[in-house]
């Protein structure tokens, strides 16, 4: 079984490890629960945007059964795809046998491209109960630390720019900044539409007229929200449904001028390594389109990548832990070279990284740092090589 992103309610293929493994291209919290309980469950690194080739070109093994959600036919005898574009179609035509569950508490999501799939292609179809629909799930309330990261952001970003974000409470804090904010005429090109565009769009902030391609649309491949969410993406003229293989091309995002990704990280070393999806050898999330992001805002004109983690975490054990570390741990995945970083936030700050030596790095991120921490990092720093002397204590903020 291979799976994008793993959403309530719980596959009842995985409660079968003797017939099925479970794959997943995106960890998400039901996937960790996969693993922890059952165990047959193991991530597939991949480069979104080239899932869709992957399956064109059976380097992902060649599918017997492709099943999706869709919503209700058409007049002219298509199935929308709803929220969940991404890789869809190319799966369902590299497919044997085709099934579709039908859900009327689907949005129907105009496109862009590949949104929906014909009836001629499709070989079973299966009716939901009225009440199925698209996972509920709320963003994040944004924490203190959260809104201090979105702040930092804040001060880069300017009239006409391209937003991309991510999930979770500092994706949130920045659409609220900029719904409140006087910005005008930012567009919008993500691969995951989330709660925070809704803000945006409805205050007026976001309406893509200074797009370079697909003007005045938010161009996304799916979303994960809230109801709220999917109610208004539901035939929203202003939202364009693509593939993967368009939203997270980054010589498709190099298009867009003054590009600005915005993605979290959950550690970042010294070097300025970014692990973005493990806890040593505990796979947490995934590559995702990350590095698709990453690259192709720095190749926009005028665009730049932020990298956007708390500068601590509280363990299991109730104790503060820095997510600014000397070098990650054993297992722990560098998800984006340290020669790919552009800027890297945290709530004491932001810092461009960018074509800065190994030395200059590694005070910057220091000064990222919880204080708490800051003085047992210099000692690290000094023992890597990576701390020139000439660095007086006094210097670290």
């Amino acid at each position: 079984m291979f799976s994008a992103v793993t959403l309530p309610p719980f596959p009842e293929v995985a409660k079968y490890p003797d017939s099925f493994i479970y794959h997943d291209w995106q960890w998400s919290k039901l996937t960790r629960i996969i693993k922890q309980t059952i165990g047959q469950a193991y991530y597939s690194p991949i480069l979104y945007h080239n899932a869709g080739e992957m399956y064109r070109t059976e380097a992902i093994p060649h599918h017997n059964v492709a099943i999706a959600r869709v919503c209700p036919m058409d007049q002219y005898g298509y199935f929308n795809l709803g929220p969940q574009n991404s890789e869809t179609l190319t799966k369902m035509e590299a497919a044997d046998t085709l099934i579709v569950e039908v859900c009327k508490q689907m949005p129907v999501c105009p496109g862009g491209a590949e949104e929906s799939v014909h009836i001629s292609l499709v070989d079973y179809i299966v009716e939901a109960s009225d009440d199925t629909g698209p996972a509920d799930v709320p963003g994040a309330q944004p924490s203190e630390q959260d809104t201090k990261i979105s702040g930092h952001i804040m001060k880069h970003l300017r009239d006409g720019c391209c937003i991309q974000l991510g999930i979770g409470g500092i994706p949130n804090a920045v659409g609220k900044h900029i719904a409140d904010s006087d910005l005008k005429n930012l567009g919008g090109h993500t691969e995951m539409f989330v709660d925070a565009y809704v803000d945006m769009i409805k205050s007026g902030r976001i309406n893509g007229s200074a797009k370079t391609i697909d003007r005045g649309k938010v161009a996304y491949t799916f979303a994960i929200g809230s109801k709220r969410t999917y109610e208004f993406m539901h035939h929203h003229p202003g939202l364009a449904s693509y593939n993967v293989d368009y939203t997270n091309d980054p010589r498709v995002i190099s298009r867009l001028d003054n590009f600005v990704s915005i993605n979290n990280a959950v550690q970042v070393d010294l070097f300025s390594q970014v692990n973005a999806e493990s806890n040593g050898f505990h796979q947490i999330s995934g590559n995702g389109g990350m590095w698709d992001f990453v690259l192709g805002a720095q190749w926009s004109r005028g665009g730049k990548s932020f990298i956007c983690l708390t500068s601590t975490y509280t363990d299991k054990l109730g104790n503060l832990q820095s997510r600014i570390v000397p070098s990650f741990a054993p297992g722990s995945i560098t998800t984006i070279p340290r020669q790919m970083v552009d800027y890297i936030v945290t709530e004491y700050g932001a810092v461009q990284l960018k074509g800065k030596p190994t030395w200059q790095r590694a005070e910057m991120m220091i000064n990222l740092a919880h204080p708490e921490f800051r003085e047992d990092l210099i000692n690290a720093a000094d023992s890597m090589s990576i701390w020139r002397r000439s660095n007086k204590k006094g210097n670290n903020v």
